[in-house]
């Protein structure tokens, strides 16, 4: 009695393999019966098929390293504070623009120190300023 394709319905059903696949033999009329995915996981359930163990070794993966490459969260933060930095100092440096106490060419080099981050803080802009 050649059960092959009975087999891969078996595998299909059970998510596994066709060579892990066991049929008892004193049950084989009943498997040749079932049509039906159900079928099987009922039989698998009374007893009439079995599952072999794996075999094999399986090979165990080192969890990931923790390096500077790895490390994703503290780049962001700096560039966020690095973003509101440069927004208030820029803004101030446009304002003393305005105002007429600094020069278009002034401006211009302290707007090229700002990206450089040359100033430490708003108040560090103020220094250098007067």
């Amino acid at each position: 009695m050649n059960l092959s394709r009975k087999k891969e319905l078996a595998a299909r059903a059970l998510g596994i393999g066709k060579n892990r696949i066991i049929f008892a033999d004193s049950r084989k009329n009943e498997i040749k019966e079932a049509i039906t995915k159900q079928d099987i996981r009922d039989l698998k359930n009374d007893g009439a098929i079995a599952i072999r163990e794996i075999k094999g070794r399986r090979k165990k993966f080192g969890g990931k390293k923790r390096n500077p490459g790895s490390i994703r969260k503290k780049v962001n933060k700096r560039k966020k504070e690095y973003i509101n930095a440069a927004r208030k100092q820029r803004k101030y440096a446009l304002g003393m623009k305005k105002e007429g106490k600094i020069g278009r060419k002034e401006h211009k080099e302290i707007r090229k120190k700002i990206r450089n981050r040359f100033f430490r803080s708003k108040s560090h802009l103020k220094e250098v300023i007067k």
